[in-house]
This record gives structure tokens, C-alpha cells and sequence, in this order.
């Protein structure tokens, strides 16, 4: 071989000339959040859990490569659900599952104080639990009291919640005491 057409890589480095890229590196990008996908396209994109979703589409996308992301907002299919996601006007985002269950137990948190609060609101005022077991006054609870409609039967209220309202109210007494 002639030795003119190969330099060495002595040579090479001697001139300043470094050897080409290699071919083996990724190019994702590997510090990019989710959230930095949002701000780089604007409201196409929306960022729930660490997760990258299209809003129009409703799909995870992968937020490290930039080119699926270009890819998935020039597709056919994109433009077209985004056209029929701008006719209906509303605005559904897709979410995780963590994200659902924490507005999940918000509401159980209230649907629980609104069950304490009747048990202890009959107990105040000597009623029996049985009473809440009547049709007139399930009709009453659903129709005018917000999560009404969830008080459980006596029964349980009396296994479940009862035992509750005690203890509270010993503790109460108790402190009162001190």
C-alpha cells in the first residue's frame, strides 16, 4: 500500500486532523426532560408523570428523540386527529395512572368526611343509624347533600365508621381533661 494515501495516525494527529466520528455513538439526546419537549413544541405536546403524550392523539410519545417526535406531528394520521381534535373544542388530555388515583383518593377523602360527619351529626342528636336506612331519608341524602348518595346502610356504617367517631371523641374528651 502506498503510505501517501493512509497517513499515520501519528501524522494525522501531528496536523491537527482528528479521525472521523465514531458510528457507534447514539445521538439521543440525554439530558432532555419531558417537560423541555412541552416548551420546545408549545400546546401540541403535554408532559404528565415523566411521560410525553400528543394531546390531539392521545399517545406516549419518546420526549429523547427529537426526529420521532418531528416524525409523529408530520404523520397522516396526527394531522388528521388533530383536525377533528380542533372541531370538537374540548380539550381532553390523556393522564397516568398515578395522576388519576391521587384525584381518585381526593374524592375519597371527602366521600369518607361526609360519612364521619353524618355519624357523628346522628349521634349528636341521639338518632339511630337505622333511621339513615330508611327509603324517605335516602332519597333526602341523595337529592340535596353532595355525596349523599355514598352514606353507606347502618350496618356498615356501624362497623365501619362508628368505631371511628369513638375513638375521636375519646380523644377529644381526653384532651378536654388534661
Amino acid at each position: 500500500m502506498n503510505s501517501c494515501l493512509f497517513p499515520s495516525f501519528a501524522a494525522m494527529e501531528r496536523f491537527g486532523v482528528k479521525s472521523a466520528p465514531s458510528r457507534n455513538r447514539s445521538k439521543t439526546a440525554l439530558y432532555v426532560t419531558p417537560q423541555d419537549r412541552v416548551t420546545e413544541f408549545g400546546s401540541e405536546l403535554h408532559e404528565d408523570g415523566g411521560k410525553l403524550f400528543c394531546t390531539s392523539c392521545n399517545v406516549v410519545l419518546n420526549h429523547v428523540r427529537k426526529s420521532a417526535i418531528n416524525d409523529h406531528l408530520k404523520s397522516k394520521t396526527h394531522t388528521k386527529r388533530k383536525a377533528e381534535f380542533e372541531e370538537q373544542n374540548v380539550r381532553k388530555k390523556q393522564r397516568t395512572l398515578t395522576a388519576s388515583l391521587q384525584c381518585n383518593s381526593a374524592a375519597q377523602t371527602e366521600k369518607s368526611s361526609v360519612i364521619q360527619d353524618f355519624v357523628k351529626m346522628c349521634l349528636e342528636a341521639n338518632i339511630p343509624l337505622e333511621k339513615a336506612d330508611h327509603p324517605s331519608v335516602r332519597a333526602f341524602l341523595s337529592r340535596y347533600v353532595k355525596n349523599g348518595s355514598s352514606i353507606p346502610k347502618s350496618e356498615q356504617l356501624r362497623k365501619a365508621y362508628l368505631p371511628d367517631g369513638y375513638d375521636n371523641e375519646n380523644q377529644l374528651i381526653n384532651t378536654e381533661d388534661r
